[in-house]
Order: C-alpha cells, then sequence, then structure tokens
C-alpha cells in the first residue's frame, strides 16, 4: 500500500506541473511548479524517501541519466552537435561573469567562506553542492553546511522561469524567421527518419524489432559510454563525463543507423523514464528544512541576484560577436542553473507552446535545443565541477 502511494503522489505532483505550465502557456514550467510542490510537501506531510518509496531511487536515475542521453543523440546531427562550440563558449563565460560580480561584490557583503561555499552550487548541479558540504563538514563550517545544498535548490527556482520567458522571446523571433522563408525549411520529426538508408536493421524482419530490442540496443551504446569514460580516467586521466560521451555516441549511433531517430519513444518508455529521471532531481528537495533556509535565506537571494546579474552582463556582451540574440545567449548561460534533463524539458514545452504547427515546433527544436544542452553540459557536467575542486581549496 505504501508504495503504490508514493508513486501516486509523485506522479500527481508532476501531472500538476504539467497542468499549470499549459494553463500559464508555459511562463510557469511544469519543473518549477513540480519543485514547488515537492519543497512544500517534504515541509510538511511528505516523508523525505517518498521518491524511493516509489521506485525512483538513484540506481533507476543512474539507468535513466544514460538512456535518456543516448537517446536525445538520435534527435541531433553531428553536424549540428559540432557547430555548438559558441554555445559553449557562451555559457563558460556567463558563469565566469557569475564568479566575478559574487568574488567582489558578494565579498563586499558576506564573509569569505559564506561566498565560496555558495559559488560551486550557484553555477553547477548537485555534485558541486555535496563536494562543497562534505568540504565544510571537514573544515569545521557548521553554520554553513545547509547552504550548498539550499543554493542549488534554490536557484533552479529562479531560474526555471526565467529560461522560459527567455526561450519563448527567443522561439516567438524564431517562429517569424521561419515564416519569412520563401521556401520552407524541412525538418525531420519525430520517428520520419526511421526510414532512413542507413538503417543496419531495415532488413531485419519488423517481428523482431521489437521495444526489448531496442532498448538493448540503447542499453549497449550507455554502457559503452560508461565504459570508455572509466577507462579513461583509470588509464589516461582524462576526467571525460560519461553523460558527455553518452550525448555524443547517440548522435554517432545514429548517424551510422545502429539507433532509429527518437528512439525511446519508439520502444515506448521515454516518458517513463523521463518522470523517474525527474522524480529522483526533485528527491533532493528533501535535504533542507524551513529551520535552516530561515538562518540563511537572505545570503540565497542576494548572492543568486548577483549571478543572476553576472550571467546577464557577460552574455548580452557577447551574444552578438557569437552570433546569438542576447535572450538565447543568456538562456544558454542559465543552463548551470538547471542542467539535464530540466534544459531539456523547459526547451521543450515552450517549443510545443510557441509553435503554431509540427514544423514550427522542429524548427525550435532544431535551433535551441542543442545549444540548451551542450550549455548545460559545459557548466553543469564540466565547469561546476572544477569550480568546486578549485573553491575546496579556498574554505
Amino acid at each position: 500500500m505504501q508504495f503504490i502511494i508514493s508513486f501516486l503522489v509523485v506522479m500527481l505532483f508532476l501531472m500538476l506541473g504539467e497542468w499549470v505550465s499549459s494553463l500559464t502557456h508555459t511562463y510557469i514550467p511544469s519543473v518549477f511548479m513540480t519543485a514547488v510542490l515537492f519543497v512544500l510537501g517534504y515541509w510538511t506531510f511528505l516523508p523525505k524517501d517518498v521518491v524511493a518509496t516509489a521506485s525512483f531511487g538513484t540506481n533507476f536515475s543512474t539507468i535513466c541519466v544514460g538512456l535518456l542521453l543516448v537517446h536525445l543523440g538520435t534527435l541531433m546531427s553531428l553536424k549540428k552537435l559540432l557547430e555548438q562550440w559558441r554555445a559553449v563558449c557562451i555559457a563558460l563565460l556567463g558563469v565566469c561573469g557569475t564568479l566575478i560580480l559574487t568574488l567582489t561584490i558578494g565579498t563586499l557583503i558576506f564573509d569569505w567562506h559564506t561566498v565560496v561555499a555558495a559559488i560551486p552550487p550557484l553555477t553547477g548541479g548537485l555534485v558541486s553542492a555535496l563536494l562543497m558540504t562534505d568540504g565544510l563538514k571537514a573544515q569545521g563550517i557548521q553554520t554553513l553546511v545547509a547552504l550548498p545544498v539550499s543554493m542549488f535548490i534554490f536557484h533552479s527556482l529562479f531560474g526555471y522561469p526565467l529560461i522560459s520567458w527567455l526561450l519563448k522571446k527567443e522561439g516567438g523571433r524564431l517562429v517569424n524567421e521561419y515564416q519569412k522563408q520563401p521556401v520552407k525549411q524541412t525538418v525531420p520529426t519525430g520517428l520520419d527518419n526511421d526510414s532512413n538508408e542507413n538503417n543496419l536493421f531495415k532488413k531485419m524482419p519488423a517481428k523482431y524489432q521489437t521495444s526489448a530490442f531496442i532498448l538493448v540496443k540503447v542499453a549497449l551504446i550507455a554502457a559503452l559510454s560508461s565504459g570508455l569514460s572509466i577507462a579513461l580516467k583509470t588509464y589516461l586521466h582524462i576526467d571525460l563525463n560519461s553523460n558527455v560521451i553518452c550525448l555524443i555516441f547517440g548522435v554517432l549511433a545514429h548517424q551510422v543507423g545502429f539507433l532509429e531517430s527518437d528512439v525511446l519513444t519508439k520502444a515506448g518508455v521515454y516518458n517513463w523514464l523521463m518522470y523517474g529521471l525527474l522524480a529522483y532531481i526533485f528527491a533532493q528537495l528533501s535535504l533542507t528544512t524551513p529551520h535552516q533556509m530561515g538562518t540563511i535565506i537572505v545570503q540565497i537571494i542576494v548572492l543568486i541576484m548577483l549571478g543572476l546579474l553576472g550571467m546577464f552582463i557577460a552574455s548580452s556582451l557577447l551574444a552578438k560577436p557569437f552570433k546569438m540574440t542576447w535572450q538565447m545567449a543568456y538562456a544558454c548561460s542559465l543552463t548551470s542553473l538547471c542542467g539535464f534533463p530540466a534544459d531539456y524539458v523547459i526547451t521543450s514545452e515552450v517549443s510545443h507552446e510557441v509553435a503554431n504547427n509540427k514544423e514550427e515546433e522542429a524548427y525550435l527544436m532544431e535551433n535551441m535545443m542543442p545549444k540548451m544542452l551542450v550549455g548545460g553540459f559545459a557548466t553543469v557536467s564540466v565547469a561546476s565541477i572544477i569550480i568546486a575542486s578549485v573553491f575546496l581549496k579556498l574554505l
């Protein structure tokens, strides 16, 4: 009974988030609304292990990440992925803007340890937050132990609506651009690519191309990606995040015809895996309490505002040289506040809401999604870990 009730609550919160997003035309993204519901739930009636009890634990989330990133690779071309160097530069330089403003103005307002403990989770994900928490414990700075995880939680709440608004502005511009094209650009959508001539399994009888067969192929690519990441770190001392390799290998596997386009949707498990991963991310909201938040809320809000301002200044100055609108450039930088899968979910929701038809939606996804995903990997998966490692030595 407890397991099914926990599952019911988790799915109810995800459903309400989607409904609110639809009712507000994505001005309130589903991930933001669901995060708020989980925070309020954990602070009132929800048990801390509700997500794990609903079967969305650590092992399941690890599987979800690998499979979903391989899947996303099947939605991109290698050319599009390689073209995103501008998004990587913008995202990383946006983080630099945050570092400059928080380390200068921030240290004039708060003490050094507070600023140093808050910056890594402000510019990245949960891993950097946990690294800083462990560092504070090791240094015996107990008064700030709750700060890194609290910063990780609340910067997302600020970032989700802002990213959604920026992408809506960019999406509106892209729709106008698409409509003005004398000959409409044809952008493959969904499973339209499945009939391509590169499909290595086109001669296999359809009765053998089951969902299990598709999942075996996706899991194989994810396993190879993880194995390569471990091998590079063990033998060559190159720490290349397995998530990045999963995305690249997904693109390559699709290019050579090993994987179909939109592969997990064809297998019928895409939504299930995405919901499971989102639930696990929201489970981290259980790590703080209202009492902890009451003691550090001022520091969190002020440093987030400084961080957002630093990103905005850097993105605005660099947008034109990197051939982006300031909205798209700022959104790329802000991926450091959410990362995968939130960047994917928000971009998908906005593309669906702003577009008038499937062709326009595909055009928006083609132009915005690669930038957001690559920007998120550059900040959350790479830069934030490096920043946390450096800042640990500054405590």
